[in-house]
């Protein structure tokens, strides 16, 4: 199901906002859970923002979080401040991967007002002036016309959330399609390579001996294979195997499923090839 990526500056009412969200999502979508990933509770965002290496950490700890939740039927909201367009790109890629909709919030705020609110909390919850000032600095708001933005649904402070228009932006759109960088090669096993060797080069021996025996427009059968060779010229060894070196090159970038395939997959290419 869908990610709702939460961004702002800090202190612009993001978690105020997912909490809104996750009660109309209960209360409307009841076909399945909605989880919540936010920072570490136990670190301080003060200590995490003033260190590029923990903050680094922080935002692969919470990438890896949303990858382990989002499947077919849940909805995930990840409430944190999302300001580096190059980690919503990467979540972007992760829903792309996982062929799951997704939308940014934007909770719009003066940074004035930001850091108003920010010095109103307790100090425990409150961020250092510096750091504060260093977050909105580095802030990069989402554009809509980019594709890892896109939707773009802006909620000034003073707004009443707009639930539904949030579940329609990524109910009523189909998931983008996935790319081969984001992929997971569908190997049936480890010794896919060995096979692929393996069969290509028996049927190679196979037509270079059952070729002596065949007449022009035979066909020659293939041990492991359902299709046969049609037997319209002779052909060269050196042919063959420049023809079987393609078809492995071509094999490792796009393996199959089921080794059991090679075989079929082999004659069909060289069929096609050798007229």
């Amino acid at each position: 199901m869908p990610l709702v990526i939460i961004c702002g500056l800090p202190c612009s009412g993001k978690t105020s906002r997912t909490k809104e969200l996750k009660e109309y999502l209960c209360e409307n979508e009841p076909s399945g859970s909605v989880h919540v990933v936010t920072d570490d509770p136990a670190t301080l965002k003060n200590d995490v923002y003033s260190d590029s290496q923990k903050e680094k950490i922080s935002r692969g700890n919470l990438k890896s979080a949303v990858q382990r939740l989002l499947n077919k039927d849940d909805f995930v909201i990840l409430d944190s401040l999302n300001y580096i367009k190059g980690f919503r790109y990467e979540l972007y890629c992760v829903t792309k991967s996982c062929q799951t909709p997704h939308c940014v919030v934007l909770c719009d705020i003066s940074p004035e007002k930001a850091a108003k609110l920010n010095e109103e909390r307790d100090k425990p919850e409150q961020y250092d002036s510096t750091i504060f000032e260093g977050l909105v600095k580095r802030f990069e708001e989402p554009i809509s016309t980019n594709r890892w933005d896109s939707p773009l649904i802006t909620v000034q402070s003073e707004d009443t959330l707009p639930c539904k228009n949030i579940c329609d932006a990524v109910l009523k759109r189909k998931p983008p399609p996935p790319n081969m960088s984001t992929q997971c090669q569908p190997l049936s096993s480890t010794n896919f390579l060995y096979e692929l060797d393996k069969r290509t080069q028996e049927i190679v021996n196979d037509i270079m001996s059952n070729q002596k025996l065949s007449v022009i427009g035979d066909s020659i059968s293939i041990t492991g294979a359902t299709d046969t060779i049609q037997f319209n010229r002779n052909f060269s060894l050196a042919e063959l195997q420049r023809y079987r070196r393609q078809f492995i090159t071509y094999s490792k970038m796009h393996p199959v499923d089921d080794a059991n395939k090679i075989s079929n997959m082999f004659v069909q290419y060289l069929n096609k090839s050798l007229q």
